[in-house]
């Protein structure tokens, strides 16, 4: 009975993981599945919504378990609850990462970890040869946030490998979850720190070198406290090949609120928007508010006014409800109510999915810059871009094999592109990348109000469990 057993199981694995549910429904009509039904007394098919054999839409989820383990995760922080602090490579950081690195090998992955602090979760598949499927997140907390951003897509896609794994799926090509390291610029003033250097930046790598907080700790003494870098030299060791992988996903919150408004369970990304980043300075002349006329005024505050404006202006004339701009920060000095400003500080952001419609912007901006600076007979000190980097677009056959998966589970999706930063930005480097967003409240996100119910993230593993089962078969 036992060796009859296996053959079952081996026989419904082939059968439940089909990429197609034509070869689904070919597979229903096979007469020696018909013959061993009978012998067995056991159905091999139950019907579905789909009239064919489909296993997927009763993906055994642990919602109640997954729900449970943010909840724990949550409690590392440095901040009171219901708010989330979790830095780069502090006390609460290290007791994260040994929280997730032990439910990782708890689900039988092999795990390690680069000179960075990047932690790796492999399920070797029957041909580990092959580049591996790759999926994870981040889970570093910005002061006082909450606590879905990224663990969602680091627990969820753990989760989505213990689906498969009760499932009695076999990958042929390894899964792989990735702990990124600091998503979040918060400590270091750069965000997505880890997933830039897997991508091979040697700028980065470079400037890390001499990098210091806020507090003048450099970030070779901070990795090193955490049991990482000791060497400068040993940063460059974590850069990724391109094609080390054949395929990355990201599982995470919206931090938005379409799906929830238009009560759609799953976003599929199309594109990720990227910024880039300038500071801008004019210096004017100073003087009493109240004893300068109003012709006589070099007023560098009003300089700063008038740009802020010209970047709103210039984003809205793009054409395109993709581009959007941020004037983040705006300081006068000397800073007192009763003092014409003699210099002024602006920092933008701006994005978009098309690069060189961004790129557009900024340079309409450094000329209203140049202009404004010229009427109004002040200086236009610096104007310098910061960061600039490409936005990246999901590649076509892995938005086909989610779009897909999603069908197959009997949700609903809608595509979309994110405007926030991630990983997958910077893995679309190293590999083809696509993410999953999730609904969360009002699109809160960065804050103690966020939140995300068991349903839409069971939702997220179900379709992310599907779509790296698909992409482990190809």
């Amino acid at each position: 009975m036992l060796p009859l057993l296996r053959f079952l199981a081996l026989l419904l694995h082939f059968i439940f993981f089909s990429s197609f549910p034509s070869a689904l429904a070919e597979n229903y009509e096979d007469p020696t599945i018909k013959t061993m039904e009978a012998f067995s007394g056991y159905p091999v098919h139950e019907p579905s919504s789909f009239g064919v054999s489909n296993p997927v839409t009763s993906l055994s989820v642990d919602a109640e378990n997954l729900v449970k383990q943010i909840e724990e995760l949550s409690t590392f922080s440095d901040s009171p609850a219901p708010s989330v602090t979790r830095i780069l490579y502090t006390e609460k950081d290290v007791l994260a990462r040994s929280f997730v690195k032990n439910l990782m090998e708890l689900s039988g992955l092999s795990v390690r970890e680069d000179a960075v602090g990047n932690i790796f979760g492999r399920w070797d598949g029957s041909e580990p040869e092959l580049p591996a499927v790759a999926t994870g997140s981040h889970v570093d907390a910005i002061p006082f946030s909450g606590k879905y951003d990224g663990v969602v897509g680091v627990l969820g896609a753990l989760e989505a490998v213990n689906v498969l794994k009760r499932s009695g799926f076999r990958p042929k090509r390894s899964l792989e979850i990735i702990f990124f390291t600091s998503e979040e610029p918060t400590r270091f003033g750069i965000s997505c720190l880890g997933s830039r250097l897997l991508a091979g930046s040697d700028t980065l790598a470079k400037a890390l070198e001499t990098t210091v907080d806020g507090q003048n700790i450099s970030f070779i003494d901070a990795a090193s406290s955490a049991g990482y870098l000791t060497d400068p030299a040993q940063i460059s060791t974590v850069f990724l090949k391109k094609g080390s992988y054949s395929a990355f996903l990201e599982l995470h919150i919206e931090q938005g609120p379409i799906l929830e408004e238009e009560g759609i369970p799953i976003g599929v990304v199309t594109a990720i928007a990227a910024p880039a980043s300038i500071k801008v300075e004019f210096e004017g002349t100073g003087g009493h508010a109240g004893a300068v006329l109003m012709p006589y005024r070099n007023d560098a505050g009003l300089a700063a006014a008038e740009l802020a404006l010209a970047v709103e202006r210039h984003v809205l004339s793009s054409g395109s409800i993709d581009t959007v701009g941020t004037v983040g920060i705006l300081e006068l000095h000397p800073g007192a109510i009763n003092s014409i400003p003699s210099k002024s500080h602006l920092e933008i952001d701006t994005r978009d999915i098309d690069e060189e419609r961004r790129n557009t912007v900024i340079k309409k901006i450094h000329e209203s810059a140049i202009e404004i600076a010229q009427r109004r007979r002040v200086k236009l000190s610096e104007f310098k871009i910061i960061n600039q980097d490409p936005p990246a677009h999901s590649e076509r056959a892995i938005i086909e094999a989610m779009v897909s998966a999603t069908k197959e589970l009997n949700l609903t999706n809608k595509l979309m592109i994110s405007r926030a930063y991630h990983d997958s930005l910077f893995m679309a480097r190293v590999s083809p990348m696509g993410m999953i967003f999730i609904p969360c409240y009002k699109g809160y996100s960065h804050k103690p109000e966020e939140f995300a119910s068991a349903k839409d993230m069971a939702n997220g593993v179900k379709v992310l469990a599907l779509t790296l089962a698909k992409l482990s078969l190809q």
